[in-house]
């Protein structure tokens, strides 16, 4: 072989050497994820950093997924902002969407709906990713994770609540949908504002209570400035949440990485960020004894008056999805049933 033909096989060799990388770097995809609950939340810590590791392992580092920092845009435009390639994953509440387009979501947001985070997430997201297809919902995005909190609290630091008129005139914060127009008739003025807010609203003044898990008490520094927390079997209300990739991004990534991600994803992320969420909860209980706020039972005129009004609007949400061909009052007794309510 002569020099020329050497340093011509070398240069084919470092060709091709260079394209295959390039071809290996280009099958790598790196996911961008939007996170705007403070870094150390629970869910954050025990639910979002993880499953973002499991990402990576399951697709042998094919896939990988960096959690910022700081978000990419408010709270409530997160679902948009994955709908639309802002971010490529992100998560939410759907009540923050001030539209109808989540209306089946709604069953994961009534009272009495689980007092055990994992429980009721796993439910929500058999019944609602199930019968009520909701993946339908959820356009331009490909469905990940939904999943519910532990049991709404009502905390206030007006009043202990004895009678249902003792809701009359307190300002409270709510993250809308159903729990708003719940309270609306207990006769409570609600405000709507994403949680990051509380704080200061709460330790201003500007609202009496608020509507929140346990362990939010803690996570936004509210132990201070709340003085009773009223419980309800099953929760008073709950808030649903969703995790949701770019349609486009999760199209880019391949067929086996895609299943392996589906995995990890659904039930077991219900399973992943509900344990989670029990345990910043049990946590909390020990931080609000600590504080002096008085946790009860409500009393039961209250609590009867709270059933009456909930039978009221999940039959309207019932009607209301029964036209599209849903059966909403099947698909609520079979949640309760696998989230171990007595109801």
């Amino acid at each position: 072989m002569t020099i020329k033909t050497k340093m011509l096989a070398l240069l084919a060799g470092a060709a091709f050497a260079t394209t295959s990388f390039a071809t290996l770097a280009s099958a790598e995809t790196q996911l961008a994820f939007s996170s705007w609950l403070p870094p150390r939340h629970p869910i954050v810590v025990g639910a979002i950093k993880p499953w973002a590791k499991q990402v990576e392992e399951v697709t042998e580092g094919r896939v990988t997924v960096r959690v910022l920092a700081k978000p990419m845009g408010p709270p409530p435009s997160h679902y948009d902002m994955a709908a639309d390639g802002i971010a490529d994953i992100t998560y939410g509440l759907h009540s923050f969407t001030t539209d109808d387009r989540f209306s089946r979501s709604r069953i994961g947001q009534f009272s009495f709906i689980g007092d055990d985070a994992v429980s009721g997430s796993k439910a929500f997201w058999n019944v609602y990713s199930g019968p009520l297809e909701a993946q339908k919902e959820h356009e331009g995005v490909k469905l990940l994770g939904l999943f519910v909190h532990g049991p709404g609290i009502f905390h206030n630091n007006a009043r202990k609540i004895e009678k249902t008129e003792d809701f009359a005139g307190l300002k409270v914060r709510v993250p809308g949908g159903y729990v708003s127009e719940l309270l609306t008739d207990l006769g409570a003025t609600t405000l709507f504002m994403s949680s990051t807010e509380v704080y200061e609203k709460l330790s201003r003044g500007v609202i009496d209570g608020v509507t929140f898990t346990y362990e939010a008490l803690t996570a936004f520094k509210l132990t201070e400035d709340i003085k009773y927390s009223m419980r309800v079997p099953g929760g008073i209300y709950n808030t649903t949440w969703f995790m949701v990739m770019n349609e486009g991004k999760w199209n880019e990534i391949s067929e086996e990485d895609r299943a392996a991600i589906d995995a990890i994803s659904g039930e077991a992320f219900a399973e992943l960020v509900g344990t989670a969420w029990n345990d910043a909860d049990t946590k909390a209980l020990e931080a609000i004894d600590a504080a002096g706020i008085e946790v009860y039972d409500a009393p039961d005129a209250v609590l009867a008056d709270i059933k009456t009004l909930a039978a009221k609007h999940e039959a309207a949400w019932a009607e209301a999805i029964s036209g599209d061909g849903y059966d909403g009052v099947a698909a609520l007794a079979d949640m309760r049933k696998q989230s171990g309510v007595d109801y």
